[in-house]
């Protein structure tokens, strides 16, 4: 086993056992929401994907260790600190090891620790992608290389709809990504259902998407694949409001001269801010949304 690794004997029981595990990334707790909803959400997150029968495994790295699966303490910890917490990508990893600081993991790391621990289902919020005006300042989330070459599935409610949707797609396609849609034929965009994208394909059943995943990587096609499950009817939020909070909210990341990884939790505080807290409430359902689908595909995959 990796050195670095440190297993919680709950999951390292499940790995084991051959059970269906599904891993959490922290800064959604860290840099996604305040203290205590960030906490209350993480535990919210972690018992719904027990209720559907899999084991929940945070990642965080702490005290020199990447921690597979965190005990409520160490997530009221991260809650707690907070933005002074390392937002920790793939590039970041060694220093924070080395130092023994407290990263919390976003996509990419995550998927990173996931693949050490031989966990292949992990749901999060939504993945990074091509940052709008990219063409120019080459901001591209470190996300999409990382679904390039590492072997897990990732559960989302698509590309965070403050970035570049079509410039993504198209950069996941030259990656080969294949970005399946959930009952849906439609790239949903985060808060909302709709985007005016397509999925390259509609999947109707977690078994279909287990499926899809055994044969991808049995035939030996290196890379992750992304599983777009559109937020709930009811927490679904306007496109039309979400597009004008959007464009507002990137006005004034630019006036602000907000650059690299501080852009995107700018952004979601900005678009939070706009709709009077909404994105908030349907950012928390989506997640729920996203952990009950990622144990489904978990018991067909593991089964």
């Amino acid at each position: 086993m990796n050195s670095f690794l440190d297993i919680h004997p709950e999951v390292q029981e499940a790995l084991d056992k051959k059970m269906p595990v599904v891993a959490l990334e922290s800064t959604i707790i860290s840099h996604g929401m305040p203290y205590p909803k960030n906490y209350e959400t993480a535990i919210l997150v972690a018992d719904e994907v027990r209720k559907h029968h899999a084991i929940p495994a945070t990642i965080a790295l702490m005290n020199g260790k990447i921690k597979i699966g965190l005990s409520k303490e160490e997530i009221k910890q991260l809650a707690i600190e907070g933005t002074r917490v390392t937002k920790t990508s793939r590039r970041d990893i060694p220093y924070i090891l080395s130092k023994k600081l407290t990263g919390a993991t976003t996509v990419s790391a995550t998927m990173i620790a996931a693949s050490l621990a031989k966990i292949k289902i992990f749901a999060t919020g939504g993945i990074g992608g091509v940052h709008r005006g990219a063409t120019e300042t080459f901001d591209i989330s470190a996300d999409l290389q990382e679904l390039a070459h590492t072997n897990v599935a990732v559960v989302c409610a698509g590309i965070k709809a403050i970035l570049d949707l079509e410039l993504t797609l198209e950069y996941l396609e030259t990656l080969g990504v294949p970005v399946l849609g959930y009952q849906t034929e439609e790239l949903p965009a985060f808060y909302t259902r709709k985007s005016g994208f397509k999925v390259d394909y509609a999947m109707q059943s977690p078994k279909e998407i287990s499926d899809l995943l055994k044969t991808k990587w049995a035939v030996g096609l290196e890379g992750g694949v992304i599983i777009a499950n559109p937020v709930p009817e009811a927490e679904s939020l306007d496109y039309n409001l979400m597009t004008e909070a959007i464009d507002q909210a990137i006005v004034a990341q630019h006036k602000l001269g907000i650059k690299g990884k501080e852009s995107t939790p700018f952004l979601l505080e900005k678009v939070k801010s706009l709709t009077q807290g909404k994105s908030l409430v349907s950012n928390i359902a989506l997640v729920l949304n996203n952990a009950r689908l990622a144990a489904q595909v978990a018991q067909d995959l593991y089964r």
